[in-house]
C-alpha cells in the first residue's frame, strides 16, 4: 500500500501572547472601543463563517462563484497554469480548490490565522488532491507577509477571494496589496472585491433574518475572553451592522443592552446602555476605484470581471 501523502504544515510567529493581549486591551480602552475582525476567526468563528456564506442575504460568495464559472476560462488565459497558488485567509480552502481545474497549480499554499482550521481543511484537500503539492502557513498576513522563498516557486499567484481586502481600510489595503505585490513577483493576484450598491442589500448581508452573523459577532466576545481574560457576556449585547455612505463602508458593532461593566487582570471598561464596540469594516469599491487601487500597489494592467448586475468584482493584476 502506497502511504498517503501528507500536507506540509509552517506555524508562522503570530503576535506574541503577551503583545496581542495588550494590544486587545488597549482597544477595549480606547474610545470608541473596538476589537480587531481577526479575533472573529477561533474554530467556531471559522465555521459560523462558512454558514454566512450558504445565506440567501449572503451575496458575494455565490455572486463571486458566478463570475468564476461564467469566466473562469477567460481568467485561466490570463493567468495561465503551472503557477503557485497562494491563497490568502484560505478558510477551508474549497474556493481555491475549485480553480484548480482552471489553473493546473504546481503548488498550493494556503494561509490563514485560524490554524487548527486550516490543518483540518488541508488534510481533506491533500486526500483529494494527492499529486499537488499542498502547504499550510499559520499566518496573521494583515501585519507582514514573509512566504519562503522557495515555496513562491517562479510564478506565484496570490489568491484572496470573497472581498475580505474591504476589511482594512483604504490606507491599509494599499499597504497589504504593496506587501503583496513584493511576493508576487513574475506572477500576480486574482482578487474579489465587493462593489457599491443600494444600503438595504448591503445591510441584510451582514444582518441576516436566521441570526448567524449576529452569533458570529457574539462569538468574538468569547475569543476575546479566553485571549485577555475578560469576562463579557454575549447576552449583554446586541448584534449591529450599519452602512455608512460616506466612507462607503458596512460597519458592526455590538452595542451594550444596557449598562455593562467588563473586567479582565488588571484592566476594566464600563459601557453605557447603548455604547458600542466597533468590530469589522467592510469597505466598497467601484471598479474603477478599485483599478486605481491596484495601480497604485505596484501591480499592472488589472483586468475585471463582474457579475451582470455589478454587484461584485474579480481582477487579475500582474506584478512584473
Amino acid at each position: 500500500m502506497i502511504a498517503q501523502r501528507l500536507p506540509r504544515f509552517i506555524q508562522n510567529a503570530l503576535d506574541a501572547p503577551l503583545d496581542e493581549r495588550l494590544a486587545a486591551q488597549a482597544a477595549l480602552l480606547a474610545r470608541p472601543a473596538s476589537a480587531s475582525p481577526k479575533f472573529f476567526y477561533d474554530r467556531l468563528g471559522s465555521q459560523l463563517f462558512e454558514a454566512i456564506t450558504a445565506l440567501p442575504e449572503y451575496y458575494p460568495t455565490r455572486t463571486e462563484a458566478a463570475i468564476f464559472a461564467a469566466d473562469g476560462a477567460a481568467i485561466a488565459r490570463h493567468i495561465g497554469t503551472g503557477a503557485t497558488l497562494l491563497d490568502l485567509g484560505a478558510g477551508n480552502c474549497q474556493k481555491a480548490v475549485s480553480l484548480f481545474p482552471l489553473l493546473e497549480p504546481k503548488r498550493y499554499v494556503a494561509i490563514d490565522i485560524s490554524v487548527d482550521f486550516l490543518r483540518d481543511a488541508l488534510r481533506h484537500v491533500q486526500r483529494e488532491h494527492p499529486q499537488t503539492e499542498v502547504v499550510g502557513i499559520g499566518m496573521d498576513f494583515s501585519r507582514s507577509i514573509e512566504i519562503p522563498a522557495e515555496l513562491l516557486g517562479e510564478r506565484p499567484v496570490f489568491f484572496y477571494p470573497g472581498s475580505s481586502i474591504g476589511n482594512f481600510a483604504p490606507t491599509e489595503a494599499l499597504a497589504l496589496l504593496r506587501r503583496v505585490r513584493e511576493q508576487a513577483r513574475g506572477g500576480g493576484l486574482l482578487i474579489g472585491v465587493d462593489l457599491v450598491k443600494p444600503a438595504a442589500l448591503l445591510e441584510a448581508a451582514y444582518d441576516d433574518e436566521l441570526g448567524v452573523t449576529a452569533a458570529f459577532n457574539l462569538n468574538l466576545l468569547r475569543h476575546l475572553n479566553r485571549l485577555i481574560g475578560s469576562d463579557f457576556r454575549p447576552p449583554d449585547w446586541r448584534h449591529v451592522a450599519l452602512f455608512e455612505p460616506v466612507a462607503s463602508r458596512v460597519e458592526m458593532h455590538l452595542e451594550a443592552r444596557h449598562d455593562v461593566q467588563v473586567r479582565w487582570p488588571g484592566g476594566e471598561r464600563f459601557f453605557a446602555a447603548g455604547e458600542r464596540l466597533h468590530t469589522e469594516n467592510s469597505y466598497k469599491y467601484t471598479v474603477g476605484a478599485f483599478t486605481r487601487l491596484l495601480e497604485d500597489a505596484g501591480f499592472t494592467a488589472p483586468v475585471p470581471w463582474t457579475d451582470a448586475q455589478q454587484w461584485f468584482g474579480v481582477f487579475w493584476a500582474r506584478a512584473d
